[in-house]
């Protein structure tokens, strides 16, 4: 019998890779030949990148609930229904067994902006059957107290140079999406 324990997993921090280091989960349990799953939230199902793509092209169902950063939004009604949506989702999929990893992409931000109630998901997540759940990360700035401590791990990305902030070099392909 294999040695599984199902953790749940929390990349945050105000530095570049929290999504990067959830991609390369994915990819090993992919190489393992286990399914996985990514629901990105805040993130609009027209955001083409290369990490969504190529795990697309391997088989890794991919979706996304979000209208776009909320920067310069007037109204966070549709971005707050679709993290609604999302999150019902992933109950059903964290309850399918279906899938070896979860990643939840930007799903603190739904949790930080009160867009989901920060009890009801700590709660599901923390009703989850330790035995045939599956592996649960969770990306994004800022992670909620409560969800630090329901984690198994947490890593926090720090920016310490970035091109952007120190030559204005722009969002690039390969790099940032």
């Amino acid at each position: 019998m294999e040695y599984r324990v199902p953790l749940k997993i929390v990349y945050t921090g105000n530095g570049k890779g929290k999504t990067t280091a959830a991609m390369g989960l994915v990819m090993r349990t992919l190489g393992h030949g286990r399914p996985c799953a990514v629901l990105q939230f805040i993130k609009p199902p027209s955001l083409e990148t290369g990490e969504k793509r190529f795990a697309i092209s391997q088989g890794v169902l991919w979706e996304n609930y979000g209208e776009g950063f909320l920067w310069d939004a007037t109204d966070d009604g549709p971005t707050r229904r679709a993290c609604r949506e999302g999150w019902e989702r992933a109950k059903i999929l964290l309850n399918s067994h279906e899938y070896e990893l979860l990643v939840l992409d930007e799903f603190t931000y739904a949790l930080n902006k009160g867009f989901l109630d920060m009890n009801e998901v700590v709660g599901f997540l923390d009703s989850l059957d330790r035995s045939d759940a599956p592996h649960v990360v969770i990306t994004g700035r800022e992670a909620p107290k409560e969800l630090v401590e329901l984690a198994d791990m947490v890593h926090e990305l720090v920016e310490i140079k970035h091109p952007w902030r120190t030559a204005k070099v722009k969002a690039q392909k390969c790099i940032e999406y």
